[in-house]
């Protein structure tokens, strides 16, 4: 067969594999901002164009393209480089944070612009959420990709100096539009094997033999990998600063399985087709174990043990119990507090695992470069994490390794949200690379981010509050017990960060915790936007509404009355972090904000009659950094042109930290952003970086970042006021010079100077931060909702967030972080749920089986920022990434009760779970 297409107006004639989608043909011709989400034709990721038409790629036959022109989204811009009018618009309002969805939203748009005024102009771009009913993002919110689309223009160029407190574009902006930024798989790596997992059918089961025979036999493969060729240490899949907060309880490849899902074996061939026929051909035999799969049950005597044979070395808690973690606390006596009561709420809640869904999904290639000594190779690890520097420690303590021996290295990753701050796929792909010498990839299906890799952690929250007549909080107690599936990966911490601050941001003299962390027979749960806050809150703040209810008492007054203030000491059941502080308050602010709001509100005069409706409100608490240390360093330098270098560890992944670090780098150094290149997320570029998880991007780094550059502007003063012999409080830094006293010496002669004179050290400079002292960061959410009491169908009428962030460095970003969470939230909230079997097994593993929030889904959120200034952060600064989660769960709860009279306590609060729930009540 002859074979010819054109992509890009390049010709090809290669001809595609039998059953070849077009998606990985692209690719593996070099066009790499076709994107893999799905395969499933679920996303959009993968979107081009064939002879003009938007499809995806991934479900179109390359064969079909025979003889056609495909254009991807490298191929939308000019041939002299200017952008296309729709990657201008994209860029202008940001109509992205990842940026790993764009190339899909892009081909969309252009080409319904194209049909726009044509007979097949059908209307869709004036209706957006059909428009992109093809398309999901799972970072933006939607609100970023309309603005675009309607052509909103939010980015600034500030001048030298002002660039803190702008809305400057992300850098990585015109690479995204272009398809030209590189993810972990944008790569040609020469000599590439594939890697695939055969995974347990069983619960709980022993391996007792594993023939690899048959596998062996299949063309191209290279090796088959069993547990017998595994090390035998135990370690922790999270990735944390202090490995011992989390249980050491898994093994790279395991002689005993714990969920349906879990790897048996690992098979490395020339390609994916034989790889996936290797692990076809696998023969294992099992001895299947008593399993259980509900945590209550777990804990119970006589239950089947799940880590039976664990010693101490292991830090479970209890291993006979199943308990991973536990903590147990009282201040006052809880029982005294209820006996002072007038009202007393009690109720058990309860949420669901969710998936973090991020649209990259987990993988990594592990490949040999020579050293630059020229005395051998080092391995190179590249992988869509959140912590390259932990990674390497990790590898390095698991196989023996000095860490000069390994790089890791994120390229942009495609969103995160928790998810990655685990080593799901580099431990495996090393064993593989240091077995074969050979370049290895692993790269995870859509199906396997659902069965093997990490949910949210489900909690049940049994709590009980009282409140005296007068409304001030008298005791309140929970018992909270996580589901933290078959490995205890985040599961302690998870279980012991939930009932910290939420406990904290209310003023009670008796308080009572009983948590536990519990292994069950299913999928691990791990890091998850909020870290445990969100699940616990729910509970919290669902409790408050009723209490003020009981007293006929105004929710928000309620609130007001019994929050924490400026200067209060933040008291939880299980102790108080001596480093945690109030170093700013927006908390009050927060809840005036949701006042105006409520006093202003007209959005119910387009309700259906019938209907109807309610609003809610909700706040949280959330420390701007996680405990236990999380340290960055930085470095700033001046380089020979005149411009600046900044290196830092923590990755980006749509978090906006790029942005913001050159931001911070340009107002110290008095200059433009477009004067400064950035190296990161590469164990080669600073001595270590915790990793981009905890909100840390700005607080920790960020500070790191603004100690190296404040340094380096003071050192570059001192070194031109040495070489013109002015006095150096008289040397201006400019954004190409410095000025000394009217005399001007340009950046690029301050550099000659210093490397003439042996002042090298003086043109660069370093910064540390280590994360604390700590501050803390609020939010509040406030909906207005409809319900149709005949079938159970919600309507968002609005939807407004107010953020205590401190300084806000990035106007624009911040308000995409918030729109996100307020986004991911939702589904949560609303639809999102990861089903198991009663086996265990996950049974929505599929986008179109597990319904994330789609454009038509999200409301357009308003976004209100408090003005506070924090005496932690840099120049002010807190987080505000994982917090708008939290409070979103318990205000649409609100709304709902405030609308229905119905208290709904588990998510997701689904259409029939509430028409069932208005029908128990009405007594029909």
């Amino acid at each position: 067969m002859s074979y010819s297409i054109k992509v890009n107006d390049q010709p090809f004639d290669a001809e595609p594999r039998p059953g070849q989608c077009l998606r990985t043909y692209l690719r593996e011709r070099g066009w790499f901002g076709v994107k893999k989400g799905c395969d499933a034709g679920d996303c959009g990721a993968c979107t081009v164009h064939v002879d003009g038409d938007p499809v995806h790629s991934c479900l179109y036959p390359a064969v079909r393209a025979e003889g056609r022109s495909v254009t991807t989204v490298e191929g939308l811009a000019r041939p002299d480089g200017e952008l296309h009018p729709v990657q201008q618009k994209f860029l202008e309002a940001q109509g992205f944070q990842c940026g790993f969805c764009t190339a899909g939203f892009l081909m969309t748009t252009a080409a319904l612009e194209q049909e726009r005024g044509s007979a097949h102009d059908d209307g869709k771009l004036d209706d957006l959420p059909r428009a992109f009913k093809g398309n999901l993002c799972r970072c933006t919110g939607y609100r970023a990709v309309e603005d675009a689309v309607r052509g909103v223009r939010h980015i600034e160029r500030p001048c030298a100096g002002e660039a803190v407190g702008k809305s400057l574009g992300a850098p990585a902006g015109p690479q995204i539009v272009t398809g030209t930024a590189r993810y972990t798989f944008d790569v040609e790596v020469p000599g590439l094997l594939h890697m695939k997992l055969l995974r347990s059918p069983h619960p709980h089961a022993r391996i007792l033999a594993v023939d690899t025979s048959d596998a062996l036999r299949v063309p191209g493969v290279r090796a088959v990998l069993t547990h017998e060729d595994a090390p035998a240490t135990l370690y922790s899949s999270a990735r944390h600063e202090r490995p011992t907060e989390d249980p050491d309880d898994t093994r790279v490849l395991d002689d005993t399985v714990r969920y349906v899902g879990q790897r048996v074996a690992a098979v490395v061939a020339d390609s994916e087709q034989a790889a996936e026929e290797g692990c076809r051909r696998i023969e294992v035999t099992y001895e299947q174990l008593p399993y259980v799969t509900e945590p209550e049950d777990a804990m119970r005597d006589g239950a089947p043990v799940i880590h039976a044979g664990k010693g101490p070395e292991a830090r479970i808690a209890r291993v006979e119990n199943n308990v991973a973690g536990e903590v147990h606390g009282e201040i006052g006596s809880v029982a005294d507090g209820f006996a002072e009561a007038a009202v007393v709420y009690e109720d058990t809640f309860r949420t669901q695992r969710v998936q973090h869904a991020s649209l990259e999904t987990h993988g990594c290639v592990a490949y040999f470069e020579p050293k630059d000594d020229g005395t051998g190779e080092r391995l190179t690890v590249r992988s869509s994490t959140q912590t390259p520097f932990l990674t390497r420690r990790a590898l390095c303590a698991l196989y023996g390794l000095p860490e000069g021996e390994v790089r890791v290295v994120a390229g942009r990753v495609g969103g995160g949200f928790g998810g990655k701050q685990e080593m799901l796929t580099e431990d495996i792909v090393t064993l593989a690379a240091l077995k074969l010498r050979r370049p290895v990839k692993l790269e995870y299906t859509r199906a396997e981010q659902f069965y093997g890799a990490t949910t949210r952690h489900p909690f049940t929250i049994a709590i009980k509050a009282g409140a005296r007549a007068d409304g001030t909080l008298t005791a309140l107690q929970m018992r909270v017990v996580s589901n933290t599936g078959a490995y205890g990966n985040h599961g302690p911490a998870v279980m012991f960060h939930s009932v910290g601050e939420s406990f904290a941001v209310y003023r009670a003299p008796h308080k009572k915790v009983d948590a536990y962390s519990v292994y069950t027979n299913g999928v691990p749960a791990g890091a998850f936007r909020g870290y445990g806050l969100g699940q616990v809150t729910f509970a919290v703040e669902s409790a408050m509404d009723e209490l003020a209810r009981q007293l006929d008492m105004d929710p928000l007054a309620f609130r007001e009355k019994n929050i924490i203030g400026p200067g209060d000491r933040m008291i939880t059941p299980i102790g108080e972090e001596e480093d945690l502080h109030i170093a700013s308050y927006g908390l009050a602010q927060c809840l005036g904000i949701v006042r105006r709001a409520i006093a202003e509100d007209t959005s119910d005069e387009d309700v259906p009659p019938g209907w109807l409706t309610g609003q809610g409100t909700a706040m949280a608490m959330i420390a701007t950094t996680p405990p236990g240390g999380h340290y960055a360093d930085a470095t700033v330098g001046l380089l020979a042109d005149g411009t600046y270098d900044i290196a830092v560890g923590t990755a980006e992944f749509g978090n906006g930290t790029t942005t913001v670090h050159k931001q911070i780098t340009a107002g110290a150094l008095n200059t433009t952003v477009d004067r400064l290149a950035i190296r990161q997320s590469d164990t080669d570029v600073v001595r270590h970086d915790t990793g981009a998880f905890g909100s840390a991007g700005t607080v920790v780094a960020g500070k790191a970042v603004m100690l190296a550059a404040e340094s380096l502007a003071g050192r570059l003063r001192t070194l031109a006021a040495r070489h013109t012999g002015v006095a150096r409080h008289l040397c201006t830094l400019g954004a190409e010079a410095v000025d000394c006293a009217g005399r001007t010496i340009t950046l690029k002669e301050l550099y000659e100077a210093a490397h003439a004179t042996g002042a090298q050290s003086e043109i660069t400079a370093d910064g540390h931060w280590g994360g604390t002292p700590r501050s803390v960061a609020f939010n509040a959410q406030w909906f207005k909702v409809a319900v149709d009491p005949d079938t159970g169908e919600m309507k968002i009428l609005r939807s407004v967030h107010a953020a205590d962030a401190g300084k806000v460095m990035n106007p624009l970003q911040c308000r995409g972080q918030i729109e996100g969470g307020v986004a991911q939230a939702l589904g949560a909230t609303l639809f999102e749920t990861v089903r198991l079997d009663e086996h265990g097994k996950v049974t929505t593993a599929a986008f179109r089986r597990y319904r994330l929030p789609q454009y038509a889904d999200v409301p357009r959120t308003e976004v209100h920022f408090m003005e506070t200034t924090d005496a932690i952060g840099p120049l002010g600064a807190k987080s505000m990434s994982e917090s708008p989660f939290n409070p979103v769960a318990p205000a649409f709860a609100n709304a709902l009760r405030d609308a229905t009279g119905v208290r709904v306590t588990e998510t997701p609060m689904t259409r029939d779970r509430v028409w069932l729930a208005m029908d128990q009540r009405a007594g029909r």
